[in-house]
Order: C-alpha cells, then structure tokens, then sequence
C-alpha cells in the first residue's frame, strides 16, 4: 500500500501533538516518528521545524525520555 504525503504528514502531525500534550517521548513515539520519517523521502521546512522542536525539547528538559 502507497502512503501518500498528506497522510504522512498528518501521521507526523498526530505523533508530534502526542509527544507535546503528554511532554513525553516513549520507545512508541519514537519509533512512530522514525517509521514516518524514514517512510519519506524528503522533509519539507516545517516537518525539520518541527523534528527540531522535539530534540530541543529534549535537550532542554521540557520533554521526559520513558521507556
């Protein structure tokens, strides 16, 4: 089965508003968000934005890593 860019954005969208509602990363979500990521074959400026957004807050605490 295809997935089509718009259905991998907002599968991007759903893991990324998950992550932030919850200020938490698991192993799911992770592997959510790598399974979308690497399900395409480019990013666009805002889908980087937003990855960037993760790994900041990660790095900054605001976002817990769990397993």
């Amino acid at each position: 089965m295809l997935t089509t860019a718009p259905a991998t954005q907002m599968q991007l969208e759903t893991v990324l508003e998950h992550i932030f509602a919850i200020r938490r990363i698991t192993r799911r979500d992770q592997q959510l968000l790598m399974s979308t990521l690497l399900s395409k074959e480019g990013l666009n400026e805002q889908e980087r934005l937003q990855i960037s957004k993760v790994f900041d807050a990660v790095q900054r605490g605001l976002l817990k890593v769990v397993d």
